[in-house]
């Protein structure tokens, strides 16, 4: 197996970003290819954000969901980007830095350059869907080029600023901004879906108290209007965080329902 981690950091100030001083990696999870096992192959490749509210970033949601689509045998990236205090867009254009690095460097990975995905949590969820709408905006094209993902998994997700928002997220990405109808509506992601955003895939649970699932049906309703592919699973119980949702990620033996989510995520990524 392959295992690095990557410092992304670049210039902040060039892009009209403050640099707060984080150093933001790309960790590297990737099978080594086999001459007795198909030694040309290119594998789906996934970007995983962690959530922590853009306050910090949790390890529940990093590690543990590379192992598990590393099992399904995808390389996976967990970005470790900016919080505490980085405004929008840093986060975003980490994310981008690290997609266009994974593609250019798509034939030394071993990796399918048109099957990467990007998955997050909560308000690494937002970050994922931040890329999925907004990859061809001016703003990141005219920077990064091309990083549309093949596909978007929102798992949790804080996707909307409205009335059922997490309101600590956009605090802390939109700083003296929260608040500001152009800027909250920026960010409210359900706003900014178009026919070009790609296949999402989002999973919630009903009774999530921290980021209430209207934050999910708001979302899938606007691709629906869109007309663009996506698979949504609302689960009845659990809280909020629930990552793999089984013992993996908890420090006593814990089972959940929503445990199959990996699987049916894992399956939804091999037939885009």
């Amino acid at each position: 197996m392959i295992y690095k981690t990557i410092d992304l950091k670049f210039d902040y100030e060039a892009l009209g970003l403050v640099d707060n001083g984080f150093a933001p990696t790309l960790t590297l999870y990737a099978p080594d290819n086999s001459d007795e096992i198909d030694h040309h192959r290119k594998r789906r490749s996934v970007i995983i954000c962690p959530g922590g509210g853009y306050e910090f970033l949790s390890d529940r949601e990093a590690e543990p969901i590379a192992l598990r689509f590393l099992a399904e045998d995808m390389n996976c990236f967990v970005l470790r980007y900016s919080t505490n205090g980085a405004l929008f867009p840093t986060q975003l254009f980490e994310l981008c830095a690290a997609f266009a690095l994974i593609r250019a460097n798509a034939q030394m990975l071993n990796v399918d350059k048109e099957h990467i995905f990007v998955c997050g949590f909560s308000a690494g969820g937002h970050l994922a869907a931040s890329l999925a709408v907004f990859w061809n905006a001016d703003f990141v094209k005219n920077v990064f080029g091309d990083v549309k993902p093949a596909g978007a998994i929102l798992s949790y997700a804080v996707l909307s600023s409205a009335e059922h928002s997490h309101g600590g997220s956009f605090k802390n990405i939109l700083g003296p901004d929260y608040g500001k109808k152009e800027k909250m509506d920026l960010v409210s992601l359900e706003k900014q879906v178009t026919p070009d955003t790609p296949p999402c895939f989002l999973w919630h649970t009903a009774n999530d108290e921290l980021v209430p699932v209207e934050n999910s049906l708001l979302f899938a309703n606007q691709l629906s209007k869109n007309g663009v592919p996506f698979e949504l699973h609302v689960f009845p119980d659990g809280a909020h965080g629930l990552s793999l949702a089984n013992s993996t990620v908890y420090g006593e033996p814990f089972k959940s329902r929503c445990d199959i989510w990996t699987k049916h995520a894992a399956d939804w990524m091999k037939e885009l």
